[in-house]
């Protein structure tokens, strides 16, 4: 979800209205490190999922900045949702989600927070209703500021460390999980749709028991074919449906850097 200061053209899109002109529905927040140099570790897999999300919706690059987040949203399949990406650093995402709360006037049942879980395997994703922070500073942070813990979350599986978690969190994903990420933010971005449309039990029901395909160039299908990498066109082929991969090129050259 990049973010560009609002152009000031005539005509542009408002990308976040005001509480007062409509109601918020639904606040997705990803949880993420600021900087360049965090933009690809596995600590932002919730800033992964929330550009995907913008990208679907046709969003990318119309948001702005304020209360300590980027913040994008409109109207997105039926509701009104609002796409908040922190850009305190992790240990401080509390204080971003309680002004966006407070401007947005949006009680914790409306809330989600998308965050990156070393205790699940690569891939996996788990909806929970509540709870404490399991060990994340970013949704301690959270906790702290709102004082509870009524609101849901989304945990996105990066793999157990084999050191020290704190460094673990901070590296880039390695290259068989590079070759399925894509498939996982795709099933995370859904995961996050089901629960803006039938609440966390119901997409917890339908999620909690997903299971990223195995890293296996021998398992991989052909470009283009269901469940293979993206054909000549850019667009991938998916159990659900076809899938425009937008940003393939850009990433690819990122990778070759």
């Amino acid at each position: 979800m990049p973010v560009e200061p609002p152009d000031g053209r005539p005509g542009a899109v408002r990308a976040v209205r005001d509480a007062s002109e409509a109601g918020i529905d639904k606040i997705v927040v990803g949880l993420g490190n600021p900087g360049e140099q965090y933009r690809r570790t596995r600590h932002n897999v919730g800033w992964m999922v929330l550009d995907r999300l913008a990208d679907r919706a046709g969003w990318s690059g119309r948001g702005r900045t304020r209360d300590a987040s980027a913040v994008v949203g409109g109207r997105y399949r039926g509701l009104d949702v609002v796409l908040v990406k922190p850009q305190t650093y992790m240990n401080e995402s509390g204080i971003a989600v309680r002004k966006v709360l407070a401007r947005e006037r949006a009680p914790l049942t409306e809330l989600l927070v998308v965050v990156d879980d070393f205790a699940l395997p690569f891939g996996k994703l788990r909806f929970r209703e509540g709870g404490g922070p399991g060990g994340h500073n970013g949704l301690r942070s959270i906790i702290g500021e709102l004082e509870s813990e009524a609101f849901s979350r989304l945990r996105v599986g990066i793999g157990a460390p084999d050191g020290r978690f704190v460094d673990h969190v901070l590296t880039k994903f390695e290259p068989d999980e590079r070759q399925r990420l894509d498939e996982l933010l795709d099933a995370a971005a859904d995961a996050v749709e089901a629960w803006a449309q039938d609440g966390t039990n119901k997409a917890a029901t339908r999620f909690n028991a997903f299971e990223l395909r195995p890293g296996d160039e021998d398992r991989l299908a052909p470009p283009g074919e269901v469940e293979g990498p993206p054909g000549p066109d850019g667009i991938r082929r998916t159990k659900t449906g076809w899938r425009r991969v937008l940003s393939r090129r850009r990433d690819a050259a990122e990778d070759d850097r």
